[in-house]
């Protein structure tokens, strides 16, 4: 497993240089713009949910890889109201209607965001609990690659007089997925892991090359909200 860890790494580092994430770190992009894709990651984020529950949880676990993927999936559990509570502190409920939202996900150019819960749920449908838990790896390493850089914008958001944030604040980045590096993995057993692994990085790859044109279009055509900045007291 020590080995399939390194792989999982060496992924991440690459998978952080993509220009999704070039555009989260440029500090001349005010912070709250540097958001204006959080909208457009509403489908994927109900279908991970669902997901998490119906294919990642098993209950009993019976298996020791299988709890701590339900440890993670517990994790999971009180996130998604935190998602819905940043958009309304960013403004999103003032500047689009339910149909306008909609006729958003109807467009092909929402398509990869809009089936990434599918795609995943492929990947996982069969998988063993070790290559579940190999699997949470890799999307918690795109996670971690996300938000914190999110956290930044949302520091630079709180700091100027703007709302805290929590999903896409500190509060949301995670405490890393135990993975026992000490579990022997047979030779086939690897390339299933890694086959697995990197198609979830394909994907997200897919996805951020897909958020990043959405953002660029909402900014080009100034549909980002304004917030409302509140002057702070200094604390004595």
């Amino acid at each position: 497993m020590k080995s399939v860890m390194r792989e999982l790494a060496q992924a991440k580092r690459h998978y952080s240089t993509l220009p999704l994430f070039d555009y989260l770190r440029n500090d001349a992009i005010a912070p709250s713009d540097r958001l204006a894709f959080v909208p457009y990651l509403a489908p994927y984020l109900l279908a991970r949910a669902d997901l998490v529950q119906t294919m990642v949880r098993e209950q009993p676990a019976g298996d020791p890889c299988q709890e701590l993927v339900n440890q993670r999936a517990r994790d999971e559990e009180h996130r998604l109201p935190w998602y819905l509570e940043d958009l309304r502190k960013l403004g999103f409920d003032n500047v689009t209607s339910l149909t306008q939202s909609l006729r958003v996900w109807m467009r092909n150019d929402t398509r990869c965001i809009r089936t990434l819960g599918l795609r995943l749920a492929q990947v996982v449908h069969a998988a063993t609990p070790l290559e579940k838990l190999v699997l949470l790896q890799a999307i918690d390493a795109t996670d971690e690659a996300l938000f914190e850089l999110t956290a930044r914008a949302g520091a630079g958001i709180f700091s100027a007089g703007g709302p805290e944030l929590r999903f896409f604040g500190r509060a949301r980045v995670a405490a890393p997925l135990f993975v026992p590096e000490a579990i022997a993995l047979a030779p086939l057993e690897r390339m299933r892991c890694l086959d697995l692994a990197f198609r979830v990085f394909d994907m997200f790859t897919d996805a951020s090359a897909e958020l990043l044109a959405l953002a660029s279009q909402a900014l080009a055509q100034r549909t980002m909200p304004r917030l409302i900045l509140t002057a702070r007291r200094s604390q004595p």
